[in-house]
Order: C-alpha cells, then sequence, then structure tokens
C-alpha cells in the first residue's frame, strides 16, 4: 500500500521516513519529493509498504519526525486532467486589449 506523509521539515530525509515506518512493518521503498530546480524537499513523500494491515496501523498512528507531526494518509492515485482544457478559464483570446 502507498502510504501519502506530508508535513514533515525539509531536514527529513528517506532514511528518517524508512527508520519512522519500519516501527510498523516491513517498508518496499521510500520517495520524497523534492523541488525540480532547487532539488530541495518539498515537505511531503510516499512510503510503500507491502502490506495492508501494516500500512494501516501507520496511517492510524500519530507519527513525529524531528519533532513535527506529520500527516500520514493513504496515497490517492494523481488526477490528471485528459479534457485537453487549458488551467486557465475563459477563452483564450480574452487577455489584452479588447478591440471594439
Amino acid at each position: 500500500m502507498n502510504i501519502y506523509i506530508g508535513n514533515f521539515s525539509k531536514e527529513v530525509t528517506e532514511a528518517d521516513l524508512k527508520e519512522a515506518f519500519e516501527a510498523f512493518g516491513q517498508v518496499d521503498s521510500v520517495v520524497i519529493v523534492k523541488d525540480r530546480y532547487s532539488g530541495e524537499s518539498r515537505g511531503f513523500g510516499f512510503v510503500e509498504m507491502p502490506s495492508k494491515r501494516e500500512a494501516g496501523e501507520a496511517i492510524d498512528s500519530v507519527v513525529a519526525l524531528k519533532g513535527k507531526m506529520v500527516v500520514v494518509n493513504e496515497a490517492r492515485p494523481r488526477e490528471s486532467d485528459r479534457s485537453g482544457k487549458s488551467r486557465r478559464s475563459g477563452n483564450k483570446n480574452s487577455g489584452g486589449h479588447r478591440r471594439y
């Protein structure tokens, strides 16, 4: 089961996450999401645990990393916009000056 972990400090490492979640069972993988330009942690990541029971225990527990309480939830699949629409609302020609 893939678990989302959020709201942790930028000093938390993948080793820290692995160690914290191994208290609940086997951890297959750990990923901390980083800024694509700076490489700095964005303060959230994912832990993959093979056992749903153990992952459920981790989700139901209070977890702190480096003295800070973190958010722990079952990870949701990433939503993608397949409609082809732009993120901007309105007419694509509506920006700038209007011609009357």
